[in-house]
């Protein structure tokens, strides 16, 4: 995930990458992409607009749309599966009811879009908890509740709207991670981790199991991607990524 590994450049992260084995890379500028393709590595997941817009606000529907078509066309043109989009911050003087309907006819003027290109978008569902950093929580973010964001998943009605299923967001917001892995596995199309609390390394400052994690999503038949998202506070970034990539490699 490139922009946690910031200021490290993201070709350094992907040769990184390649050296320790990991297959793919994504949260990085389409403007690399060429080059990480030429070095071997994949595309885990196509960027779109950011979480702080999305289908929950109506008048932000055209905006998403928009851009979710031009990445899709990205990822079927460079073999990527995945798109992410989000719920976006709820708005003022708009109930969660409303909110929840402008969300589902928003996915509904685009999912077909992606269908008819072979691309799956990915919803992601963020905490709205953590005000300690603006990359560690999301308050006012709408899509903050995994439970309610699988049932406007399944509202929407087609295979090619998926979760983005964050583990240390859900974390937060809901735990029995690993229950709610196995509940929603035939909805779920990509993982980020990350260190909970604090968002960091998957070290034993943290409450996760993520071995254990790991484990469940294989018994799953999970076949996507796992993506590191943690923001590194290790002196050494490139270590931290590596002890992350080991600590879940579980399948070999």
């Amino acid at each position: 995930m490139g922009w946690c590994f910031k200021p490290m450049p993201p070709l350094e992260l992907g040769e990184l990458c390649r050296k320790i084995g990991v297959p793919a890379i994504e949260g990085v500028s389409s403007k690399f992409y060429p080059q990480l393709l030429k070095m071997g590595l994949k595309i885990s997941l196509v960027s779109s607009h950011g979480f702080r817009k999305g289908f929950c606000d109506v008048k932000l529907h055209d905006e998403c749309v928009e851009t979710l078509q031009k990445n899709i066309d990205l990822a079927r043109d460079i073999g990527t599966q995945n798109v992410i989009t989000f719920t976006g911050m709820l708005p003022e003087n708009v109930d969660r009811e409303t909110a929840t309907r402008n969300c589902v006819r928003g996915l509904k003027k685009i999912v077909g879009y992606a269908e008819k290109r072979g691309i799956t978008l990915v919803l992601e569902h963020l905490n709205s908890r953590d005000n300690t950093h603006p990359m560690k929580g999301h308050p006012g973010y709408f899509g903050d509740d995994v439970d309610h964001v699988v049932e406007m998943i399944r509202q929407v009605g087609s295979p090619h709207l998926k979760l983005l299923f964050d583990i240390y967001h859900v974390q937060i917001m809901n735990g029995d991670v690993v229950r709610r892995i196995r509940q929603y596995h035939e909805y779920i199309g990509h993982y980020h981790t990350a260190g909970c609390p604090g968002r960091g390394e998957l070290d034993d400052r943290q409450e996760i199991n993520y071995p254990y994690v790991m484990k469940a999503i294989l018994e799953t038949g999970f076949q996507g991607y796992v993506a590191q998202e943690f923001i590194p506070t290790w002196e050494d970034s490139a270590a931290a990524l590596e002890h992350a990539v080991q600590l879940c490699d579980i399948g070999g």
